[in-house]
Parts: structure tokens; C-alpha cells; sequence
């Protein structure tokens, strides 16, 4: 069935299922990528002497099917689920829908065949070359299309905040990518940007910032705004400060790219409003995080029995770590220690493991059965796994990369009484070792918890209709 009924509305799940299910096989494939080359930096062999796979080709390939093949995907899947769900209405537009799954997988197949090939605009989250770049937004604006057009034929009067944020999302998105995208072609698979020097570098991290805080941030609140509430069977702690956490975070997030940027050619007053501005975010996001973790009020007992539920909370404190990590590492003092360093790395994959990979995860066990008619999961026992496989992977990993980062930076800046430098920069990659070591390690817990998600799915949806019931509340 392509469709469910509910509240006496036919729901177009179709591609919704086929944009869940895609997320997981992305996340399994980009994941894996980086588990390769975090195996490299310890055992630098594994690039095997073959140029498409050197760290330096593979490492934007995990980039990108991490971001734009598991998280995006996983975007559309419940974006498309909650819009309808909320506004009580069928989507708008159902064949454009179906066109951006089919564009969007078009777009990662592109970026798996181009970038090992070396076929790169070398612009971080944004390597892909323009004819995939214009794929890219008609593929953004038919969602924006179907999204909005679901909004304007809504039967509610209310437009629910996980809406707010979604819409947020994809329109700020939009605008990244153009503006970010903008190059003059020089042959069918290479182009160069239209802007030069610092100017291209603020460009550049206006976008990759703003991918963080609007694709990777805003677009994943849209999630837990619907999702954390529906798990719990509680309602959003506060509604009101929901409303002013969007409001702060879009007024506030716009303006942090440029403390990617310290101590560089860009102007001082411009780093030090990114510095500001990143400080003053903390706010607004750890708002956000007390309102969705404050939603178990009355319900905590739940977090013992539901390893979903314990998904969405644990992600909603990598999310305030993260958020704390992130304006602590703007400031220009500890960027001076911290910057170009693996500690960067670890905050990176504190907020993309810890917040958005779990968060997905727990909105895909959500959604699986609601999308193929069964009761429940197929295994609860095996999502209580895969939740303490990724934890330990998560923090293992972190762990690794704070202890690096911090100990590469004050080798670093470490001087001798004449002026010369203490340490050698092989002597600082030496003292990395282990840690790269520890890392790959944690890698490859969390790629074992999204295998045994893929065998968990894959059950539940060949389980035949409805034989799989609810499990029975605990007392």
C-alpha cells in the first residue's frame, strides 16, 4: 500500500518509505567510508597506492554521504511524514515528490562517481561540480514546492513549530548553496568560483557553517520537535519556548562562519562578530535542548524500557554538548590552541554522531513500523544494542580526538627559551597515534550498530501485516 489512513486522511507514505529506507543505506556506506580512512591515518597503507582511494578523495565522499546522503535524506524522509502528519493533509505536488527522491540519489551517485575521481571544487561540503551543483537545486526547490504547498493546503489552523523549522531549513539551504555555488564553467566537469580571495573564503564558510546550523541543526530540531513528543506520549515542555528558541537560533546562527576564520586575511572586526555571535548562541540552543529533554517530564520512567526514546534524549545531549563545545571553540584564545587540530574533528563528530546520526536513528525506529502497518520493531532487544554500540563508538571516538587535538596544540605553540619550536610536527603526529588507533575503533562500533539496524528493518518490513504487536507497557 502506498498509503495509510489516519484521522480520515490518506497519507502518501510511498516516499517517505523509500527516503527512510535510503537512509540507512547511506548512513551504513558513508559511515563505513570513514571508518576506511580513519583506518588510514593509523595504517596509511590501506590507500593501497591507488589514487581513488587516498584519504584526500575519500575523506569529502564521507563528508558528503554522511551530510547529504544519510542526514539530508533522513530530513526528507520526516519532513515529508511530519508535514503531512501535522497539517492533516496529503502532500502537495505527489510526482515532484517522488522527483526529489529520485534527483537526490541521483545527486549521491554522482558525488560517489566524481569525487574519487578527483573531480572536486575544493570548497568543504560543497566539492561537487556545477552540472551536479544545478541537479542540486532543482532538486531543493521542487522540495521547498511540495513542502510549502503542503503548508498552504493545510486543514489546520496552527502551523506546528516542527514545520517552522523545517521551513527554515530548506529556504536558508536554498540560499547557501546558490549564493556558495556561484562559478563560471570552463569544461564539463570543471568550474571556478566567482569569487577571489578572502572574499571566497567568508563565502565559503558563510555556507559551511550555515550547513551546520540550518541543514544539520535547524532542519534536525524540525525532528525532534515532532518526534521526541510522539515517543514519549508527552507534549513539547514548552510550546512558547519553542517559538523563540526558532527565533533566536535563525536571527543568531546566520552570522557565526566567520570564527572558522581566526587569524586569517579576513578583516578583525569580521572574526570577532562571529566570535560574538557564536558566544551568544549558546542560549538559544541549550533553550532548545532543556525544552526537548524537560518534554519527559512525568515520563522519565520511560528511558528504562525504550531504547527509542533513549535515542532521542541522548541525542538531545550530544546536541547541548555540542552547542556548548562549539561558542566555547569560537572564542579566539582557545581557537588559537584548538584550531587546525583533531579537536575540531572531535566537536565535529560529537554533534554528527552524537545529535544528528542518533537523532535519525531513533526518528527512523519511529517511523518504520508506523510506514509498514506492523505494531512495533521487529527486535526492541536489538535497538537496545545498536543504542550502546553507537553511545560507546560516540564517545570513544570524541574522547580520541580531545585528547589528540588538545595534546597536537600545545605541542604546537610549545617553544624553547631560544624561540625555537619544543616539537617537530612528525613528533606531534606521533604522540596522535594511539588515539587514531582509539578512534577507528569507536568507527567501527557505530558501523556495526547501523548493520544490525539494516537487519532490524529489513525484518520488520517482510514481516507480513500486523504480526508484529506492540509490546505491552511496563507497569
Amino acid at each position: 500500500m502506498s498509503q495509510t489512513k489516519s484521522l480520515n486522511v490518506d497519507y502518501n507514505y510511498s516516499v517517505v518509505r523509500l527516503f527512510a529506507l535510503t537512509t540507512i543505506l547511506w548512513g551504513i556506506i558513508g559511515m563505513a567510508v570513514g571508518v576506511l580512512i580513519a583506518a588510514q591515518l593509523y595504517w596509511p597503507a590501506l590507500n593501497f597506492d591507488t589514487p581513488w582511494l587516498t584519504y584526500s578523495r575519500l575523506r569529502p565522499l564521507h563528508t558528503n554521504a554522511v551530510i547529504f546522503a544519510f542526514g539530508t535524506s533522513a530530513l526528507f524522509a520526516t519532513s515529508y511524514y511530519i508535514v503531512q502528519r501535522t497539517c492533516q493533509v496529503r502532500l502537495f505536488a505527489e510526482k515532484l515528490a517522488m522527483f526529489t527522491f529520485w534527483g537526490w540519489q541521483a545527486v549521491i551517485v554522482a558525488a560517489v562517481i566524481t569525487l574519487p575521481m578527483g573531480l572536486s571544487s575544493s570548497k568543504e561540503y560543497a566539492e561537487l561540480e556545477w552540472p551536479i551543483d544545478i541537479l542540486i537545486t532543482l532538486v531543493w526547490v521542487s522540495y521547498a514546492i511540495v513542502f510549502f504547498g503542503t503548508l498552504v493546503k493545510r486543514k489546520t489552523s496552527h502551523i506546528y513549530v516542527a514545520n517552522w523549522f523545517l521551513g527554515g531549513f530548506i529556504l536558508t539551504v536554498a540560499a547557501l548553496h546558490i549564493v556558495n555555488s556561484m562559478a563560471i564553467p570552463v569544461s564539463a566537469f570543471k568550474s571556478y568560483s566567482i569569487y577571489a580571495g578572502a572574499v571566497d573564503a567568508m563565502i565559503q564558510w558563510w555556507y559551511g557553517h550555515n550547513a551546520v546550523g540550518f541543514l544539520l541543526t535547524a532542519g534536525f530540531l524540525g525532528m525532534m520537535y515532532y518526534f521526541v513528543p510522539k515517543q514519549a506520549g508527552r507534549p513539547v515542555y514548552s510550546y512558547r519556548l519553542s517559538i523563540v528558541h526558532f527565533w533566536a537560533l535563525i536571527a543568531l546562527y546566520i552570522w557565526a562562519g566567520p570564527h572558522h576564520l581566526h587569524y586569517t586575511a579576513l578583516p578583525d572586526w569580521t572574526q570577532s562578530l562571529g566570535m560574538v555571535m557564536s558566544v551568544v548562541l549558546f542560549v538559544p540552543s541549550w533553550g532548545g535542548m532543556i525544552n526537548g529533554i524537560m518534554t519527559l517530564s512525568g515520563a522519565w520512567h520511560k528511558l528504562k524500557t525504550d531504547p527509542i526514546l533513549r535515542f532521542l534524549i541522548v541525542s538531545l545531549s550530544f546536541y547541548g554538548m555540542s552547542t556548548f563545545e562549539g561558542p566555547m571553540m569560537a572564542i579566539k584564545s582557545v581557537n588559537a590552541l584548538s584550531h587546525y587540530t583533531d579537536w575540531t574533528i572531535g566537536h565535529v563528530h560529537s554533534g554528527a554522531l552524537g545529535w544528528v546520526a542518533m537523532i535519525s536513528i531513533g526518528a527512523i525506529y519511529h517511523l518504520i513500523p508506523v510506514l509498514y502497518n506492523q505494531g512495533r520493531m521487529y527486535s526492541i532487544a536489538l535497538i537496545n544494542t545498536h543504542f550502546w554500540l553507537h553511545t560507546i563508538g560516540v564517545v570513544l571516538y570524541i574522547v580520541a580526538m580531545w585528547i589528540s587535538g588538545i595534546t597536537q596544540g600545545m605541542m604546537w605553540r610549545a617553544v624553547n627559551t631560544d624561540g625555537t619550536l619544543t616539537y617537530s610536527f612528525v613528533q606531534s603526529l606521533e604522540a596522535s597515534m594511539p588515539f587514531y588507533l582509539m578512534r577507528f575503533i569507536g568507527g567501527v562500533f557505530v558501523v556495526a550498530g547501523m548493520l544490525l539496524m539494516a537487519y532490524n528493518v529489513y525484518k520488520t518490513v517482510r514481516a507480513k501485516d500486523e504480526t508484529l504487536q506492540p509490546v505491552p507497557a511496563a507497569a
